[in-house]
């Protein structure tokens, strides 16, 4: 079973003189088909964390290991080449590009990857889309769509290169509470359907609930709830 594995991550800022500590020996591993939860306070470090394991940001400290590969090695080179496989990302704003179609918005990420195989890519893209329900929607702009519609693109497209793990920042935040279960049920079910370790930052209790297992992080510690 792949795992991605951070031990002993530390981050702090400066700022005004000031040295502000987010991470403070922080450690997790995410194991595939598993989902996580990180709570905890705006400025807790939620955000923080998630761009450090996806090689966004480096810890002033620490390890990150994709099963016997560290990727800190080499500093941004291993991940740089690694990331595109390894990880996909959902937020709380979807970043679709307005001038795109939803199936084209999700072919971009084949297309960046310089990934040819034209019909395997739109047959994945396709199955993807109907797993979501929104396939009838593949040719409409995000300006046509609703909240949770856009939502639901943003995620079919982290997650249409079978990453092994998606990283999600409060992915349901802007929307309302009907359309956010909505998503948060179909997260779960995606990540058992494909085997994929989902870390969820949220400050819903609601949707940790329905996780895993969820961490709270406070004071730069990273403790199970």
């Amino acid at each position: 079973m792949n795992k991605l594995i951070a031990s002993g991550l530390y981050k702090s800022y400066q700022s005004g003189g000031h040295t502000s500590e987010v991470l403070s020996g922080v450690s997790i591993t995410i194991s595939e088909g598993q989902i996580i939860g990180v709570i905890g306070s705006s400025g807790s470090g939620k955000t923080t964390l998630l761009q450090i394991l996806a090689g966004l940001e480096f810890p002033d400290q620490g390890s990150i290991y994709f099963n016997e590969i560290n990727l800190l090695i080499n500093n941004s080179e291993n991940f740089n080449l690694m990331r595109k496989n390894l990880f996909g990302f959902a937020y709380q704003f979807h970043y679709l590009l307005d001038d795109l179609t939803v199936f084209e918005n999700c072919d971009l990420v084949f297309k960046i990857a310089n990934n040819k195989k034209v019909v395997e890519n739109s047959q994945k893209i396709i199955q993807i889309l109907d797993e979501l329900g929104i396939a009838e929607l593949k040719n409409k702009y995000p300006y046509m769509l609703s909240g949770g519609e856009r939502q639901r693109v943003a995620i079919a497209r982290a997650i249409v290169h079978e990453p092994k793990f998606v990283l999600m920042d409060e992915p349901t935040g802007n929307l309302d509470q009907e359309n956010a279960e909505v998503i948060q049920n179909l997260t779960i079910k995606l990540a058992k359907d494909h085997n994929i370790g989902i870390v969820v930052a949220t400050h819903d209790l609601n949707y940790a609930g329905k996780l895993d297992t969820v961490f709270r992080i406070e004071n730069g510690d990273l403790k199970p709830t």
